[in-house]
């Protein structure tokens, strides 16, 4: 008696999607979040950037470093406090520690459900930092050394 020995592509198991589903899917995927190196570049540019910034970590963790320039909001205060720290005709990209975290995808369901455009800035500040961009503490501004698993050590950008 002879035992089937086929092996099983694990990435392919389950097959991909069709170019129209997947277009469907990382177009809305596009509308839903921003990224740290494109929202850092809009916001060290001159003018207005078109968005707010909100941390939606507790305070103890906004001390800890934060976006220069972000209103900090924490997510259970969003509910109450939304109206009248917010524009909703200005749309909100929020972040929280990172993308082990996720703080910033339930502050932006607290805001859409109160109405407002918002994004999910991935990575959050933790790939700000380790980016290579400036962020503030309550002792003052501070920057590290871009990692170079995750930014260009050598390059102006990424080229993604």
């Amino acid at each position: 008696m002879s035992v089937s020995t086929t092996v099983v592509n694990p990435v392919l198991r389950v097959a991909p999607a069709s170019p129209a589903e997947a277009a469907a899917y990382f177009g809305a995927s596009l509308a839903f979040h921003a990224d740290v190196s494109d929202v850092a570049a809009v916001l060290g540019a001159d003018g207005e950037p078109g968005f707010v910034v909100l941390d939606s970590r507790s305070t103890e963790s906004w001390d800890q470093g934060h976006i220069p320039g972000a209103l900090h909001l924490p997510t259970a205060l969003i509910p109450e406090q939304a109206d009248r720290l917010l524009d909703r005709s200005v749309p909100v990209v929020t972040y929280c520690w990172g993308p082990g975290c996720n703080g910033a995808t339930r502050a932006a369901l607290a805001l859409a459900q109160l109405g407002y455009q918002v994004k999910e800035m991935l990575g959050g500040f933790e790939y700000w930092v380790r980016e290579g961009f400036e962020f503030e503490t309550w002792e003052g501004r501070e920057r590290r050394d871009p990692d170079m698993l995750t930014a260009p050590v050598e390059a102006a950008d990424c080229g993604c």
